[in-house]
């Protein structure tokens, strides 16, 4: 098995996502004008239906490597995230989120640029002991980085191209602050 795919973890989701799902479907239901009228078949046996199909679909795992996650019923997204790419994560918990007792974890990820910021998101929503799942994602990044970078390299391990380079780099650096100065 490659390193890549050794699972540390998979998160479990709190079942109160069904009803939550449930009630913000409703709520957009009945602000619409179309929407009336599918009410009562949301009420009366559509709505818990379809979110159980969906809390179903619900899936986030940790592997060594990546933070895979996956959800949806008719557009099915799934995402991997190296988790070397993830800049930020946030709990979201908001007055109708802590009544249903849910966090969402908010993943901001490098990269990508252009204006589609919705592309370097990702939210998980009712993910259970999500302190402990994300005191997870940060310690592997953590040890991701340390292994590609070195950081636990001494400097007196520095080969010697690496002392020329940054020797070569401080010269040059030099040159140009003795350029600037003479403008």
């Amino acid at each position: 098995m490659s390193e890549e795919n050794i699972v540390l973890r998979e998160a479990t989701f709190n079942p109160k996502v069904k009803t939550y799902i449930f009630f913000i479907v409703l709520f957009f239901l009945i602000t619409s004008i179309i929407g009336i009228i599918l009410v009562p078949f949301w009420i009366f046996g559509l709505g818990q239906w379809l979110s159980g199909k969906f809390f179903k679909t619900l899936s986030c795992t940790i592997t060594t490597k990546q933070l895979k996650f996956s959800k949806g019923l008719i557009v099915h997204i799934e995402k991997t995230i190296p988790l070397e790419n993830i800049q930020d994560l946030s709990f979201i918990g908001g007055p109708i989120l802590r009544a249903f007792d849910l966090t969402m974890i908010k993943v901001e990820t490098a990269g990508g640029g252009g204006g589609h910021h919705n592309q370097n998101m990702m939210s998980m929503l009712g993910v259970e002991n999500a302190e402990e799942f994300k005191q997870t994602i940060l310690a592997q990044r953590e040890k991701i980085i340390k292994e590609k970078y070195s950081f636990n390299q001494s400097p007196a391990a520095a080969s010697a191209s690496d002392i020329q380079l940054l020797s070569d780099i401080k010269n040059e650096l030099v040159e140009i602050k003795n350029i600037l100065a003479k403008k």
